[in-house]
């Protein structure tokens, strides 16, 4: 968004039951589990979803000993599809496993004698951001999507809102005033449900139970909407397919800013499209949290098998409050290359699970370490 933006802008977020959330929680259990016992595995893990089969497929290098089909049904379980009604379940589900060795193509540009001069793990661009508008320094309308979808979730696993079931997408439209957050204009909440749910009941019990614990902010003028078509009963991976990295907007900034296409679950921190872009959120973020700007774009360009990034670009959108030069040798100063990315913020660790749902950024990875502000 420009600088002096007036009009409304809409940001989506999906629940954990969604197809492709599936996808990409089971990709990033997987990794966890690799993880969990060789901190050095290679790990491009992909993951489809459709009626009652499950395929995890990609290319994996490691010591570990996993039990690919377990996590699957492990995580499908926590979601909460348990009733074979549904179409797809747990213990029913079919888990199909297709996993090959990384190519040696690829290790021979990113493994080196010596760990400092690490090449990335492909070309590519990447995008970190941050704005003041919000304490967690992202944008509104992402923060209050992804509140209402993680309290749907929580009212369906409590009993709070009896007869939802586990897929679901929010979507929260507000009005901007001067490039600021003045209002919601609307809210969108679509809720697969029982096929005794009353929809005039359901939605009294979202606007009151929901709403108000999801986005304190809210305001009485905005409009709600639940189930738009009048019914949802048939979700989830026996209604529509589902594939890791099908939700990139939703997993960042919901279309504030650009984004390089990407995708983090599955992925092992060798890859920048993951570690680079925790990178520059932590870069945008620390600039903005300095108070060195109101906004902030990162873009990092790599090259597969370099260590140094070919590019960096910086965008304030004219909110810098210290001259433009120093906040970029302030970015200068920070390790951009996936050895220093990946000790720095120690990511050869067990830690994805908790991005795979709700977003990378801000306040679901609050005690994540890109998260955490530089001392720029």
């Amino acid at each position: 968004m420009k600088r002096g933006f007036d009009g409304i802008f809409t940001s989506e977020s999906v629940t954990e039951g969604h197809p492709d959330k599936i996808c990409d929680q089971i990709a990033d259990a997987i990794l966890d589990a690799l993880l969990a016992q060789d901190s050095d595995s290679r790990c491009a893990c992909e993951v489809t979803v459709r009626g009652g089969k499950v395929d995890i497929f990609g290319e994996i290098t490691s010591w570990a000993i996993v039990d690919y089909e377990q996590i699957a049904r492990d995580v499908i379980r926590r979601i909460g599809y348990t009733n074979p009604a549904l179409g797809f379940d747990a213990d029913h589900a079919r888990v199909v496993v297709d996993i090959a060795q990384q190519s040696a193509d690829i290790a021979m540009g990113v493994d080196r004698k010596n760990a400092k001069s690490q090449g990335a793990g492909d070309q590519g661009i990447v995008f970190g951001y941050a704005t003041n508008e919000t304490d967690s320094l992202m944008p509104y309308p992402i923060v209050a999507a992804h509140g209402i979808a993680k309290r749907l979730a929580e009212v369906r696993k409590s009993g709070e809102i009896a007869g939802l079931r586990p897929d679901g997408k929010t979507q929260v439209s507000v009005w901007y005033k001067d490039g600021k957050p003045l209002q919601v204009s609307q809210y969108v909440v679509s809720t697969q449900h029982d096929e005794a749910v009353d929809m005039e009941q359901l939605w009294e019990q979202i606007a009151r139970k929901v709403i108000p614990v999801a986005v304190p902010y809210s305001n009485g003028m905005a409009q709600l909407f639940v189930n738009p078509t009048g019914r949802f009963v048939k979700g989830g991976p026996a209604a529509d397919s589902g594939l890791t990295g099908r939700k990139l907007i939703v997993d960042t900034y919901g279309g504030a800013c650009r984004h390089g296409g990407g995708a983090f679950s599955g992925k092992d921190p060798s890859k920048v499209d993951r570690s680079g872009a925790y990178r520059a959120r932590q870069i945008a973020k620390s600039i903005v949290a300095k108070g060195y700007a109101d906004r902030c774009e990162i873009q990092i360009g790599y090259i597969i098998g370099k260590a140094d990034p070919c590019s960096v670009h910086i965008d304030t959108f004219g909110t810098e409050k210290i001259s433009f030069d120093e906040i970029k040798r302030k970015v200068k100063s920070v390790d951009m290359t996936p050895y220093g990315i990946i000790s720095e913020l120690d990511l050869k660790r067990p830690i994805y699970s908790q991005t795979a749902c709700y977003g990378h950024f801000g306040e679901n990875a609050a005690n994540l370490p890109w998260e955490q502000v530089l001392d720029i």
